[in-house]
């Protein structure tokens, strides 16, 4: 049985698509999904599952999601080895200049296509820094996160898929809760809130 972490996309963000993190959790219960946990309030759900195919699996979340609360939320799901590449993975690791708390992963429901990646790095933002992955962006804020040139919105339209964006250290922490569960550590009490 895998260790999956889901991250729904436009969740408890100013004041809409507001879903409790309990209410959440009884969700993936009911969809036969095991030990799912919370990480804060914007819709981040390890859990466990025998799903070898990810793709039917993200459907059934979300379709559980819409019947449950009344709202379509786009779910995107990665294995703790793909989480691990990502942060492994990060253009800006070797860089002693990067503030984390200004590093951010967007997080894509698919693979661009090279043309839609060629438009996105086109994008003028300086100072902003913008690294293309698989299925992930890497986007450094240089000057905070507070007024963006990168607006999801414009990546996403750009790239032609939708994404949820999780800041640097939701990134690392969501990997090392993960990775416990997988351990057989927990960490945390099955089914509860983290953070």
């Amino acid at each position: 049985m895998a260790v999956l972490i889901s991250l729904l996309r436009g969740v408890n963000v100013g004041g809409h698509h507001k879903i409790k993190m309990d209410a959440l959790r009884a969700l993936y219960g009911s969809l036969g999904l095991r030990d799912a946990q919370t990480y804060i309030n914007s819709g981040n759900v390890i859990f466990r599952s025998d799903a070898r195919d990810l793709d039917p699996l993200r459907k059934r979340i979300e379709k559980g999601i819409e019947k449950n609360f009344g709202f379509h939320a786009d779910v995107m799901i990665r294995t703790c080895s793909e989480l691990r590449k990502v942060i492994a993975g990060s253009p800006f690791a070797r860089r002693r200049d990067i503030d984390p708390k200004k590093l951010a992963v967007l997080f894509l429901a698919a693979a661009p296509s090279p043309e839609a990646r060629e438009q996105a790095l086109r994008i003028e933002a300086d100072p902003e820094e913008l690294r293309i992955a698989r299925r992930e962006l890497y986007i450094y804020f240089a000057n905070g996160m507070a007024r963006p040139k990168l607006l999801p919105a414009l990546l996403e339209r750009t790239l032609r898929t939708s994404g949820t964006g999780r800041n640097w250290n939701t990134v690392t922490k969501l990997l090392e809760l993960a990775e416990r569960i997988t351990s057989g550590g927990g960490g945390a009490v099955s089914g509860k809130s983290i953070g």
